[in-house]
């Protein structure tokens, strides 16, 4: 089939892409600013079309647990939630790490801690990228900043997570979720045969074929010796990851004398401000990491050594800064600037933010 240009919210983009990628599974549960995402999948009905299985669950640790057994078969699985809700999937995801299975998760931020507010927000950005679950490990994070990239997210989510064996999660907020745009989907894409999932996954367990006996799916490991292999073999995987996944966008930066570092809808909103900044003759420009982990930590030391100053804008206390200040290692300073309990940032605030903090 062709593809199609309508106009959606981000959420519903992501359940659309979701049927077009030939995802096998969504286990959700409802809450807001993401409940669109189980609403359009059950709208669609995809089980009469693409055979998808699309349940809510009885919770989300129950959803998160039945990501990992459609993972564990080798299966396009996937859940979303928001902030509230991935907390308590933390323990499934740090299990699905630990038993290097592929699957998508999908945080649309909103205010907190607690139960907060509905509100946007971007304050589980620590316990994304530094792992929120227990133990070692990564996510492969991408933070999109438009409803198109919503929907384009998906495939490249799951791919990414089945190049790697390993737990991929799109981490976007409310104002993305919720806003309306132009979209262009892609083509329906069959979803897999069997026979295509045992050539694709031979770690799955798909029952003992002729030539193997069953495969065996855990992340427990009782001798302590054989565990650290195991872990070392995780992290030679996130070197791997680090070293060819990391996206980002530039905008303005040749000749800038300051850069503006953010990500999803607060990038958006810097443009307006770094517009504002040249109009006053302050060179200004945007480095957007898309993928939050791997982190464009390289990129982002090799501006330091020509600007005079890195902002920050988040709406948080200052999170991803740590990874700014940790990326240019002192060469520049590196300030932050955000806003709390679902308030987002104005052009303004940023632009006034930038002349106090930065530009001195």
């Amino acid at each position: 089939m062709s593809e199609a240009i309508s106009l959606m919210k981000g959420n519903e983009a992501i359940a659309h892409a979701a049927i077009r990628y030939g995802v096998d599974g969504y286990f959700g549960y409802p809450i807001t600013p993401q409940s669109e995402i189980i609403e359009t999948l059950m709208a669609e009905a995809p089980w009469n079309t693409t055979g998808m299985v699309v349940l809510q669950a009885e919770s989300e640790v129950a959803a998160i647990n039945m990501v990992y057994g459609g993972a564990a078969c080798g299966k396009y699985s996937m859940t979303s939630s928001s902030s509230p809700g991935v907390s308590l999937k933390q323990e499934g995801i740090s299990y699905m790490a630990g038993a290097e299975l592929p699957g998508l998760i999908v945080n649309v931020m909103r205010g907190g801690p607690g139960l907060g507010t509905i509100q946007p927000s971007q304050a589980d950005y620590f316990q994304t990228v530094k792992g929120g679950g227990h133990g070692d490990y990564k996510l492969i994070t991408l933070a999109p900043n438009s409803v198109q990239e919503m929907a384009d997210f998906v495939g490249l989510a799951f791919d990414l997570a089945f190049k790697y064996r390993n737990p991929a999660m799109i981490l976007t907020d409310g104002v993305i979720g919720q806003m309306m745009e132009k979209v262009k989907l892609p083509d329906f894409k069959p979803r897999r045969t069997e026979q295509e999932i045992r050539e694709q996954c031979p770690w799955a367990t798909l029952g003992k074929t002729p030539e193997r006996g069953p495969n065996i799916i855990t992340s427990l490991e009782l001798d302590s010796a054989s565990m650290e292999k195991n872990n070392i073999r995780f992290q030679a995987k996130y070197r791997q990851i680090e070293a060819n996944e990391v996206r980002y966008e530039e905008v303005k930066c040749d000749d800038a004398e300051y850069i503006i570092v953010a990500f999803g809808s607060t990038a958006r909103i810097c443009l307006k401000a770094i517009e504002m900044a040249r109009q006053e003759g302050i060179k200004v420009g945007l480095v957007r990491p898309i993928t939050l982990w791997p982190f464009p930590a390289k990129i982002l030391n090799e501006y330091a050594g020509k600007v005079k100053g890195m902002l920050t804008v988040e709406m948080n206390a200052g999170q991803m800064v740590e990874d700014v200040r940790l990326s240019v290692n002192g060469k520049v300073p590196v300030e932050h600037y955000g806003r709390l309990g679902g308030i987002v940032p104005t052009p303004d605030g940023v632009l006034d933010a930038l002349k106090e903090k930065i530009v001195k």
